[in-house]
């Protein structure tokens, strides 16, 4: 097996047990619960999942060399706030399905991507001096951003009483 199919494999092992930890951290919670707010300001379920999404897109774009939009101002980037009105937010089975199906679509981008996409120039210019290349974004992307998010999610159930998972 070639070196670039087995580290492709690599992160896409990863990238399913992600997926799979992020279906499981919500599977128990009430739809009427993915927004609440144990302590202010704290990132719930519904926030967590909504911005973790507009990043699917963002890393397809990425391995398929194409341009996209900042994800800074969208409604649930890093500089949005979670709030508690759960009515700001899709339903729980909207939110987990556009997760599983952004996660298969990095999945099928990766998989078909040329192993020189990972070595293309970053295209978004704020992120060129942390991630000049699209390699180290994708390493970011796919796996320190979304855990830490997840992370947050594992923390907001203990917070609620609800066992680990």
């Amino acid at each position: 097996m070639e070196t670039h199919v087995i580290f492709t494999e690599s992160l896409l092992y990863s990238w399913g047990k992600n997926g799979d930890y992020a279906s499981r951290l919500v599977a128990d919670v009430p739809d009427d619960r993915m927004a609440h707010q144990p302590a202010a300001a704290m990132n719930h379920p519904a926030w967590v999942l909504c911005h973790l999404n507009i990043y699917h897109p963002v890393i397809v774009a990425l391995l398929r060399g194409q341009t996209f939009d900042d994800p800074k101002g969208h409604q649930f980037g890093m500089q949005s706030k979670p709030v508690a009105d759960g009515s700001v937010y899709p339903a729980k089975n909207e939110l987990i399905g556009a997760f599983t199906r952004g996660h298969d679509e990095v999945a099928q981008a990766l998989r078909a991507a040329d192993p020189s996409a990972l070595d293309a120039d970053m295209s978004l210019e704020r992120w060129k001096p942390v991630m000049p290349k699209v390699g180290i974004a994708l390493g970011y992307l796919m796996f320190l951003h979304e855990s830490i998010h997840l992370g947050q999610i594992s923390v907001w159930r203990r917070v609620q009483g609800l066992p680990s998972v």
